[in-house]
C-alpha cells in the first residue's frame, strides 16, 4: 500500500509564492468577485500566501530565512508588479492580512540586489503608490497600517524627497488634526519623520517654499 499521500508538500519557490500572491490579490477585483463565498475564498488564499511570504522573508521562529530566497522574492515581487497590488488592495484586506503585509513591506524595502534597493527603485518608478498611501490616512480602517508603510519608505531619501515635493505633503496639515486621535498621532509621527530624517532635503524644501510658509 502506498503512503505517498502522507508526504509533506514541497515548499514553494519564491517565484511560486509571488505568482500565487498575485493571483489571489487579483481575484479581489470587484468585476471578478460576484459572490460572497468567492470573496471569502479569495481572502483565505491571500492570508495563506501572505503567511508563506512572511515565513520566507523572516523565518518561522525555528528556521532562519534563506538570504538567496529573500532576494529572489524581492526581485520577483517587482518583476510581477505585486507591490502595486499590495498597496492598492490594502483597504479591502482583512486585519491579519494587513498585519502580515506591513511586516513583509518593511523587509522587502531593505533588500539590495547588487547595489540597488530593488523595491525602492520600483516605487521610484511608481511614485503614485506613495500618494495612495498618504491619502489612506483618510480611511481610519487602514490609516495606521499605511502610516507604518510610509515611515518605512521615508527612510529612503528619494522617497522622502518625493513626498515632500508632492501635493500629497500638504495633506499632512489636515491629517494631523483629524478627530480620530490614533490616526492624527500616527500622521504626526510620519510628518515628523519627513521633516527630520533627511535634513539636507528638508532644508532645500524649506528654502524653496519659504515664502509659502511665512
Amino acid at each position: 500500500m502506498s503512503f505517498s499521500f502522507f508526504k509533506p508538500s514541497r515548499p514553494k519557490t519564491p517565484l511560486e509564492v509571488v505568482k500565487a500572491t498575485k493571483v489571489s490579490l487579483m481575484a479581489l477585483d470587484i468585476k471578478t468577485v460576484v459572490e460572497v463565498k468567492a470573496l471569502e475564498k479569495a481572502m483565505e488564499e491571500i492570508e495563506k500566501n501572505f503567511v508563506t511570504m512572511r515565513c520566507m522573508l523572516s523565518g518561522d521562529g525555528e528556521v532562519e530565512p534563506n538570504a538567496d530566497q529573500v532576494l529572489q522574492l524581492a526581485t520577483e515581487v517587482c518583476k510581477e508588479d505585486v507591490l502595486i497590488l499590495l498597496v492598492h488592495k490594502l483597504p479591502i484586506l482583512g486585519w491579519e492580512a494587513r498585519k502580515d503585509l506591513v511586516h513583509c513591506w518593511s523587509i522587502l524595502l531593505k533588500q539590495k540586489v547588487d547595489s540597488t534597493y530593488c523595491c525602492v527603485q520600483f516605487i521610484e518608478n511608481h511614485f503614485e503608490l506613495l500618494d495612495f498611501l498618504v491619502v489612506c490616512y483618510d480611511n481610519k480602517e487602514v490609516a495606521l497600517h499605511c502610516g507604518i508603510m510610509l515611515r518605512e519608505c521615508i527612510k529612503f531619501l528619494s522617497l522622502a524627497r518625493y513626498i515632500l515635493e508632492s501635493a500629497s505633503f500638504e495633506l499632512f496639515f489636515k491629517f494631523v488634526e483629524l478627530p480620530t486621535f490614533d490616526v492624527a498621532s500616527d500622521a504626526f509621527s510620519t510628518f515628523k519623520d519627513l521633516l527630520t530624517k533627511h535634513l539636507t532635503v528638508v532644508s532645500e524644501y524649506l528654502t524653496a517654499h519659504y515664502d509659502e510658509r511665512i
